[in-house]
């Protein structure tokens, strides 16, 4: 390699956020498109092609229709647009349930067409032999539990997890399974601060929090909902810009002005090329005894 040219920066893997537990606290967002994924890059340590993407790109009520080639598809968009953090794509319903080798394939086809570090799946105990047989094929796994937003026709729609104590044995036994199965890190959504808190002093691998606790050892919100572009946000959302009202207001400015025939101007429009002189074409040849 040349001594001029820069060697490719080098991503973030699935043990490097592993071994963050207990120490600086890992930041995560989702992220469906390279230049949102270009501008994170720098800050974060993983971006999750989160299956959220159904609901706030797409216009879907739930995760639920999202199907794999439009997670795959997103998936090389953020890949192609960061360079340094690990690159994580969500199954969506249907593509891992059915059986450990139906989930093998789906999550082998992810890492193959998108080049990701991890997949992520949700499920507590009932996919802890799924995440075994992936983790030792080689395929890393984030786990996610709490609230699982592809269960929500069985929960009954999306209701905090853990906010009663006779709760708490089922959702800890989760974590210690998807623990013990082999999963790197895992996500706890929508839980009790307390719970979520407890969680993350018992286990050995890194919590996500979502809706959980500032205990947990790093955060992740969908980029959109933390930009102040999604329309409706759950509580534990902190709005950390007002995007949405810098897009309209540009919005409103670009239609007045095409209203008013003041956009383009001169400075957004090519004028006529300046003539050069006659062309060689056009210039009359010397007479012979010149």
């Amino acid at each position: 390699m040349s001594a001029t040219t820069a060697a490719p920066a080098r991503r973030t893997t699935a043990p490097a956020i592993t071994a963050r537990k207990g120490g600086d606290p890992i930041v995560s967002l989702t992220a469906y498109h390279a230049h949102t994924a270009r501008i994170a890059d720098p800050y974060v340590d993983f971006l999750l092609v989160g299956d959220s993407l159904g609901m706030v790109m797409h216009g879907y009520e739930s995760t639920i229709p999202v199907p794999l080639d439009l997670m795959i598809m997103h998936g090389r968009a953020v890949m192609r647009g960061s360079q340094k953090a690990l690159i994580v794509v969500d199954m969506p319903f249907g593509t891992y349930e059915e059986s450990p080798g139906v989930a093998f394939r789906n999550a082998a086809r992810v890492m193959k067409e998108t080049d990701c570090g991890a997949i992520k799946l949700e499920g507590g105990r009932r996919m802890a032999e799924t995440i075994r047989f992936l983790t030792e094929r080689g395929v890393p796994v984030m786990a996610h539990i709490g609230l699982t937003p592809q269960s929500i026709h069985v929960l009954g729609g999306y209701k905090t997890q853990g906010k009663t104590l006779d709760a708490w044995a089922a959702i800890e036994e989760d974590a210690k399974i998807v623990t013990e199965a082999g999963a790197f890190a895992v996500v706890l959504e929508a839980m009790a601060e307390p719970l979520a808190a407890k969680i993350t002093r018992d286990i050995a691998i890194p919590t996500i929090g979502i809706g959980a606790s500032a205990r947990c050892d790093g955060q992740i919100l969908v980029m959109e909902d933390m930009l102040g572009l999604s329309p409706r946000v759950p509580k534990f959302v902190k709005e950390f810009g007002k995007v949405a009202e810098a897009i309209e207001g540009a919005i409103k400015a670009y239609a007045g002005e095409v209203k008013a025939r003041s956009f383009p101007e001169a400075a957004n429009t090519y004028a006529l090329a300046e003539p050069d002189g006659p062309s060689k074409a056009a210039k009359k040849p010397k007479s012979p005894g010149a």
